[in-house]
């Protein structure tokens, strides 16, 4: 640092002579000297101190302050966006060519199948698709234990297996691999992702409800995290030799975790999306406990241990003594004049004990508002009346059980509550939401669509459709908590919210999908616009 001036002894102010290098406003210090003060320390005065441009200035520098609150200002300041130069002149389509556009999509294809013609790619397959295929769609179809013959050869138009090939396709474009930089790929992928997740939470609830009859939900949900969990899928994508299709470039066994899971878990997903479009439930079984050889009494997917309440009442006669094995719930059909769509779900979560509640209070005062504001019994075309009169019944006492909070019974029996019902629900309700999400936006990627699922399906929103209905006064409750409930509302948010899964889920075990869209899209109104989360 050069100094231009030093301290030195003036005795008067007149020897001062001007600098070019000194400051226009010298700093000088007045102060009074204190009288044991050296008397020549006095006259002692620092007129300019230069520094160098290069050198940082002082911490005390007004100079440096501004210096720092412009640099400041320049990065928090918000930068415009500017488009790319190839999206800057490029011409909007006009209505003809952008309807041209949707008419010549795969996905207006097929009309009597609407959900399969949603999850097709938005564009043809062009070479580069179909240079994939030719080298690794017969790999994966032998590991999956498929004819190796081309789908869209075996099958007709009649038959949604004629798309298996394009679906199969799609479903290993996971977005880390090459071929998903093209936009049909990458849209086509997610999509099936997003649709597969549920189809596996639904077929691994319907399973185990029925296998383990007498348990509450909380382990039902610990054994399905242990069977695909994310943790363990990339073991069962190798069980399957599926490791060359998914990572073709590296090692699956030396890759970070993070590296590894993501797309193992898309694969996953996505293949079983495009199963359950082509050939249904019982394939995904199949693939499933076949193909992955999933063992639900494996040590590593066993629940943790907890205090089971005891069980005093008897189950049906089809779980007494034995547990279903998959084939059992993959291949059973209802007969024709079957009370119910799912006879066996049924039975598995409204326990033949209910009937002790026929005639009671709730059974006279609350039912016939609840079912007409329902719109239940629904009109049945059956041969015998006793059947309609039976499955009246039926229905009666599973809607009681969905109105019966855990709190009054399920300290004596613990199944006299509506947590397996609420279980079944809450998944049959996502995958009808996520089937007419695919089917109403055909040009969304399945990451937009996860988003908007999940707004419309908040547990927040799911209680506050069946309070506007005027619903939540029929929930019974025990005495204890029905004082603590009189004050607060929020405590009783989720109860209302289970209520409103529980009705779903007797709706579909009774009467079937349909009927599920029919209380979630006309009596509830699901998709109501809903604020977005702050």
């Amino acid at each position: 640092m050069e100094l231009s001036s030093s301290f030195i002894h003036l005795p008067t102010p007149n020897n001062c002579s001007s600098s070019s290098s000194f400051a226009p406003f010298p700093i000088q210090t007045h102060t009074k000297p204190h009288k044991f003060a050296n008397p020549w320390s006095r006259n002692l005065r620092i007129f300019a101190v230069a520094v160098d441009p290069q050198q940082e200035l002082p911490k005390n520098s007004p100079q440096r302050l501004l210096k720092e609150l412009a640099e400041r200002k320049r990065a928090t300041s918000p930068k415009k966006k500017v488009p790319p130069k190839r999206f800057i002149l490029r011409p909007p389509l006009d209505d003809k060519r952008l309807a041209q556009r949707f008419l010549n999509s795969p996905q207006l294809s097929l009309k009597s199948f609407p959900l399969l013609s949603s999850c097709l790619p938005s564009s043809r397959l062009n070479n580069a698709d179909k240079t994939w295929m030719d080298e690794y769609l017969l790999e994966a179809k032998q590991a999956l234990g498929y004819p190796l013959e081309p789908s869209d050869e075996r099958f007709g138009d009649d038959n949604p297996a004629k798309q298996f090939d394009t679906l199969l396709y799609l479903a290993f474009q996971h977005p880390a691999c090459e071929r998903s930089k093209a936009r049909h790929v990458r849209s086509g992928h997610t999509r099936l992702m997003f649709l597969g997740q549920y189809v596996l939470e639904m077929a691994f609830a319907e399973y185990f409800l029925q296998r383990y009859p007498r348990e509450s939900p909380a382990p039902l949900r610990e054994r399905v995290y242990g069977l695909i969990g994310k943790k363990i899928l990339p073991s069962w994508i190798k069980a399957a030799s599926f490791q060359n299709l998914v990572f073709p470039y590296d090692d699956m066994d030396k890759l970070k975790r993070k590296e590894r899971e993501p797309p193992a878990k898309s694969v996953f997903w996505a293949l079983f999306g495009a199963i359950y479009l082509c050939f249904g439930m019982p394939e995904v079984y199949r693939v499933l406990f076949e193909v992955f050889g999933m063992d639900p009494e494996a040590e590593d997917c066993q629940p943790n241990l907890r205090r089971q309440l005891e069980d005093v009442d008897y189950v049906s006669v089809e779980f007494e003594g034995k547990k279903l094995s998959w084939q059992d719930v993959a291949a059973y059909k209802p007969p024709e004049d079957a009370l119910f769509a799912h006879p066996r779900l049924f039975r598995a979560c409204v326990p033949p004990g209910m009937h002790r509640f026929r005639g009671n209070v709730w059974d006279y005062e609350s039912r016939p508002q609840v079912m007409q504001a329902l719109g239940y019994p629904l009109a049945m075309k059956d041969r015998i009346p006793d059947i309609t009169k039976a499955r009246n019944i039926e229905l009666g006492l599973g809607l009681q059980l969905c109105f019966l909070h855990p709190s009054k019974h399920k300290f004596e029996h613990p199944r006299f509550c509506y947590e397996r019902l609420e279980y079944v629900g809450q998944k049959i309700q996502d995958l009808v939401m996520a089937e007419k999400l695919l089917m109403k936006h055909l040009d969304a990627p399945g990451l937009w669509l996860q988003e908007r699922h999940r707004r419309l399906l908040m547990n927040k929103f799911c209680g506050r459709y069946l309070r506007d209905k005027r619903l939540h006064r029929f929930i019974i409750y025990s005495e204890q908590v029905q004082d603590a409930y009189e004050y607060n509302r929020r405590l009783r948010n989720p109860a209302t919210t289970a209520v409103q899964q529980a009705l779903h889920g007797l709706s579909y075990t009774v009467y079937g999908k349909p009927d599920v869209r029919r209380l979630m899209f006309e009596v509830f109104d699901f998709e109501q616009i809903q604020p977005k989360p702050v």
